[in-house]
Formats: structure tokens, sequence, C-alpha cells
């Protein structure tokens, strides 16, 4: 399942290959993947503009959007999640593509046009689209990232040991709950745990302040490392 470092690699594929790309078209038609939004509302509401920022916070994406031709006045945000197993995917002019997401894994079905559940075509003849074979991924307008808790890869010293320390429910779970940390999924927190020697079981409450420390750091390293390694691979 993608987490923060599998997003991180979307997240700067868009940034470096898909920002200021007029866009000509835009295959919404996947109803599921883009709820609320009926078909040819995000069409509409997103041709003719150009990505001009790609954010991330745990691991839901954000994309910044132009005015419509000399309009300063900007669109809406572009919100794409991964869901359990999504990837981005940006074709240059040439016809080169990209990828960047969840992890890359043979199949032995032949690629099928419906997993490409939604496409931003450019004017120069490339695209941005969201592959999602298990249909888990999500693509809105202005999505709410306030519902989110700080990023795993910034979240301060301080603010850690005041989110991991509250309450009464076992460690695994607080470190799970995207609303306190963004970002950490099920291989991330075993690995975080594995590092600070810290049973998932421990209740929130009873750790110490060396306890949120240690899982501070041991935090900061797994995300570092499989950040570096562009997700995938945790150890």
């Amino acid at each position: 399942m993608p987490e923060l470092p599998e997003v991180e690699t979307a997240r700067c594929l868009i940034a470096d290959q898909a920002l200021h790309r007029l866009i000509v078209d835009v295959d919404d038609s996947d109803t599921f993947v883009c709820r609320p939004h009926s078909p040819g509302e995000l069409r509409d509401a997103l041709t003719g503009r150009t990505l001009t920022a790609a954010h991330r916070r745990g691991k839901a994406m954000w994309l910044q959007t132009s005015g419509v031709g000399d309009s300063p006045v900007p669109g809406p945000d572009l919100g794409i999640h991964l869901g359990m197993s999504g990837r981005i995917m940006v074709t240059s002019k040439d016809g080169q593509a990209v990828e960047g997401g969840g992890p890359r894994r043979r199949d032995a079905q032949p690629r099928k046009a419906e997993w490409d559940r939604f496409t931003l075509t450019f004017a120069d003849g490339g695209s941005l689209v969201l592959f999602d074979k298990r249909r888990l991924g999500r693509v809105q307008l202005n999505p709410d990232i306030d519902a989110l808790g700080p990023d795993a890869a910034t979240v301060t010293p301080a603010e850690f040991r005041d989110l991991i320390t509250k309450g009464s429910t076992a460690v695994k779970a607080r470190l799970l709950d995207q609303s306190k940390i963004a970002g950490v999924g099920n291989l991330l927190a075993d690995e975080i745990l594995w590092k600070a020697k810290v049973s998932p079981l421990t209740r929130t409450g009873s750790l110490q302040r060396k306890d949120a420390d240690h899982l501070h750091r041991a935090l900061k390293a797994a995300v570092d490392s499989a950040t570096a390694k562009g997700g995938g691979a945790y150890r």
C-alpha cells in the first residue's frame, strides 16, 4: 500500500514533469474514483488550466492550478489519493512514460484501459494518469487537508511527544491515525516500533518522554530511508 515515501515519489514526479502543461481534456468518467463529482465536473473545472505546484501531507497530494487564459485568479486544488495500489503515470510529449507511487509489481494480466481511472491530457500530447487496478484511489477538487495531522516527515519532536503520549490507545493504532500523524501506514509503523524497541500494544498514556523521543527518531530514520529508496523498501 502506498505510504508517505511512495506518495512522495509520485508528488516529485508530478512536480518535475507535469507542471505548466496546458490541460486540454480530462477523463473523469469513473464515478467511484471521482466521487462526489459527476462525470464532466472535473473536466469543466480543469480544462484550460495548468498545474502550478504539487504538494503532499501524509498520503494525500493536492495540485494547485492556474487561472484560465490570462486570468490571475487561480483554479481549484486537485486532490489525488493513491488508495491501496494507485500509481501516477506522466507521459511526455514524445511519448515517454514515467511512473511513481505504489510499488510496481509484475502482473500476468495484460494491462486494461479501464485501470486508468483518471486522466489529464496536455496540449503537447502527453498526459497524467492515475492507474489503479483495485479502484481504491480518489480524485476530488479542494480536498480537506486540514483534517490530517502534521506530516510524518516534518513533525517536530515536541509535536510528536504531544500526539503520541495522550490517551490510552495502543501506540501502533496512534501511529496509524492519520488525523494525528499523517503518512504512516502498516509497514512504516512496524518499522518504527521495531527500531524503537516498543511493543505495538503499549498504551500511549504509559509512554515516557524517552520512549516518545526514541519513537520520533525511529520515525525520522524510517521515513528518510524509505524516501531515499523511492519507497517500497523499509529496511
